[in-house]
């Protein structure tokens, strides 16, 4: 007899477990190269399928050997486009072409591959899936016992196991061997074609250097290099059943169920116990009448039959919640819930009406919240999540009731800010205690814990000034000189305490308090980072400051949400107050009108703008000019004709002139003889 196997059935080691029950004794058994070239590829992108298929290849050549069947490779490798075209047959029709030339019967396991190669007149030996009491037990099964949930198998280490439940377990050596390779390539060969004859098995995901797969109820993940420094074996399965009434608070979560809560997240640190109580509530509800469906991937929950599964369809999460939409069930069970993507299904499928129960990976509810800010509005939660439960060593630990109202948020009423605004309330529905806020500030979604918040100082920043961005002033024409603006004498450093206009706050002097002008030079470092304008800091109390900038620089050193201020604020330790520069008195336009000695000039005027800063001394135009404070000299420039220094706003020069006009400095300007 000539048989023909296809990679299916060399894969999952049908082949030589038939020859080992004596069927098919004495033939020859043809390999065609395409199967050969499949499974080189397959392991040399670390697929666990590639390895577990040459080691079906080399125990075939143990039984060639041994002369119990006649091995032969025959046929051509495929080219680069054939491999390429591998999706859609091309492999297989190599295989298949193999058979006919040679007049061999076809052996697969692919139900596919059987009907085509029926199609093609050859026979056909389709291997259907096992009968689950015809399995010998698998090599993992010494290391389970009826109190054991979780095994860990990695080469060059001891295998461990965690024992007892949930609740209270242990990690424990279970050998005092370490595992070897060659024994783990054989656990996870093993697995793998268990995994693909069992009835109940399947390979969840296979990617390069990790393989899931699902046998019943246990689950198998593989890693190996280089994904993993060595080849590690994951086996996990439920101990005992969990019942639902033996949960904290069931009767209340039941209530909740029974009310219609649209959208349920159960909530969780990684095998706290979500799965279980997932697949009890999918029991229950299934159990009171209800269509119930599932998305899992990897599909490990322990359900009914009447519950359908389902895990990524063509990869994509997102295909799935379409068909769901279209199967219209009661109640969709969506276990873990890892990537936004994922969120945003759950979202989509709430808003189209569908009931969703979720999965989710959050140390809190609070947490989980932040998550659901970040990816939907604020306003559109109560209508997603109705109910939060969060689960905590296999138990029930607390339920939370999501609702919308307006008030005033606990974060923002120590702050002192009043103003009433809509929230996000996370109730525990068995104290009636609130557990956390969500509202809007300043434009960012802010999550805050209702009770235990620390004491801050509040960020103020300018609403009417502040908003608009101003346009720069327009540039002044070449023929026509601006015109000079008058301002009043220069403000004294004695006045500078006294009450100001527009009821802004009192301001200390700061020339006696060394630490203040340490601060003040801080801060107005920190926000030069953020524009190239006047800066002028002013402290106010020992934790907060006035921060005056120009007016269409306010929004730039704000940032978007406050992200600029806040993050000067976290740095230096105290509340900032940003105000425009035309808030300051005396300051709307930065000038300074100095009277002049009689051996001085008569004065001159100082104008800020945007891009520069000008020094109108229309009496010296043409001329070079020395400019001093006091008897210091400053620097020598030249007066335009129409009687104009014109300097950089971002220059050395102006920076010192603004900084010296700050201080009050006495300013003069003199011709060079």
């Amino acid at each position: 007899m000539i048989l023909v196997p296809d990679t299916s059935v060399v894969i999952d080691g049908r082949v030589t477990a038939l020859l080992e029950k004596g069927e098919y004794r004495d033939a020859t058994i043809i390999i065609p190269e395409a199967v050969f070239a499949e499974l080189e590829a397959q392991a040399n992108q670390g697929r666990e399928i590639g390895f577990s298929g040459l080691a079906e290849l080399q125990k075939l050549c143990v039984l060639a050997k041994q002369g119990k069947i006649t091995l032969q490779y025959v046929g051509e490798r495929p080219r680069l486009e054939q491999v390429k075209l591998a999706g859609g047959g091309e492999i297989d029709s190599m295989i298949r072409a193999v058979a006919i030339e040679h007049g061999a019967t076809f052996l697969t396991s692919d139900y596919v591959q059987a009907e085509v190669a029926r199609a093609k007149g050859l026979e056909v030996i389709y291997l259907k899936s096992e009968m689950v009491n015809s399995f010998a037990p698998l090599m993992v099964d010494e290391f389970f016992d009826e109190n054991t949930f979780a095994v860990y198998l990695k080469e060059r280490v001891a295998p461990c196991a965690r024992k007892g439940t949930i609740k209270e377990s242990r990690l424990v050596q279970i050998r005092e061997a370490p595992a070897t390779e060659y024994e783990l390539r054989a656990v996870a060969q093993e697995c793998l074609e268990r995994a693909k004859r069992h009835p109940d098995g399947f390979v969840e995901v296979e990617m390069p250097g990790v393989t899931v797969s699902q046998i019943g109820s246990m689950r198998i993940t593989t890693t190996r290099p280089p994904f993993s420094d060595g080849i590690e074996i994951t086996i996990v399965r439920p101990t005992r059943e969990v019942s639902f009434e033996s949960y904290n608070y069931a009767a209340a979560l039941k209530d909740r169920l029974k009310e219609g809560a649209g959208g349920m997240l159960i909530i969780g640190t990684p095998g706290s116990g979500k799965s279980t109580l997932e697949q009890n509530i999918a029991t229950y509800l299934a159990a009171q009448n209800f269509i119930v469906k599932t998305i899992e991937s990897p599909r490990d929950l322990m359900v009914s039959d009447s519950i359908t599964q389902y895990t990524a369809l063509d990869g994509s999460i997102a295909a799935t919640g379409e068909v769901l939409t279209l199967l219209r069930p009661d109640y969709v069970v969506f276990d873990e819930m890892r990537r936004s993507d994922e969120l945003a299904v759950y979202a989509d499928l709430r808003l189209s009406g569908i009931k969703v129960i979720g999965g989710l990976h959050a140390k809190s509810a609070l947490d989980a919240m932040i998550r659901l800010s970040s990816l939907v509005d604020l306003n559109l939660i109560p209508q997603i999540v109705a109910t939060m439960v969060f689960v905590k060593a296999g138990d029930i630990s607390e339920i939370y009731n999501v609702s919308t109202g307006f008030g005033v948020p606990k974060a923002l009423e120590q702050i002192g800010d009043p103003q009433i605004r809509p929230i996000v309330r996370l109730t525990n529905i068995i104290t009636q205690e609130t557990a956390a806020e969500a509202f809007r500030y300043e434009g960012e979604v802010m999550v805050t814990p209702a009770t235990g918040l620390p004491k801050v100082t509040p960020i103020v920043v300018p609403k009417a000034k502040a908003a608009p961005v101003q346009a720069a002033p327009a540039p002044v024409p070449a023929q026509k000189a601006p015109a000079p603006v008058e301002i009043p004498e220069p403000v004294q450093q004695e006045e500078r305490s006294a009450p100001p206009v527009h009821s802004m706050p009192t301001y200390e002097v700061t020339d006696d308090n060394p630490a203040w002008l340490v601060l003040e030079k801080e801060i107005q470092n920190e926000i030069r980072r953020f524009t190239e304008g006047d800066i002028v800091v002013r402290m106010i109390t020992d934790t907060k400051a006035a921060v005056y900038i120009e007016d269409a620089d306010v929004p730039a050193a704000i940032g978007k949400a406050g992200k600029n201020i806040a993050a000067v604020v976290s740095k230096v330790g105290i509340g900032i107050d940003v105000r425009p520069l035309s808030d300051l008195p005396g300051r709307e336009v930065l000038t300074n009108d100095v009277p002049a000695p009689s051996n001085l000039s008569a004065g001159f005027k100082i104008k800020s703008e945007k891009k520069q800063l000008s020094i109108l001394c229309p009496d010296h135009a043409g001329k070079i000019v020395d400019l001093f404070s006091g008897k210091e000299y400053l620097f020598t420039a030249t007066v335009d004709d129409y009687g104009e220094i014109h300097l950089a706003r971002n220059s050395s020069i102006a920076m010192e002139m603004i900084r010296r006009y700050g201080a009050n400095e006495d300013l003069k300007i003199r011709p060079v003889d």
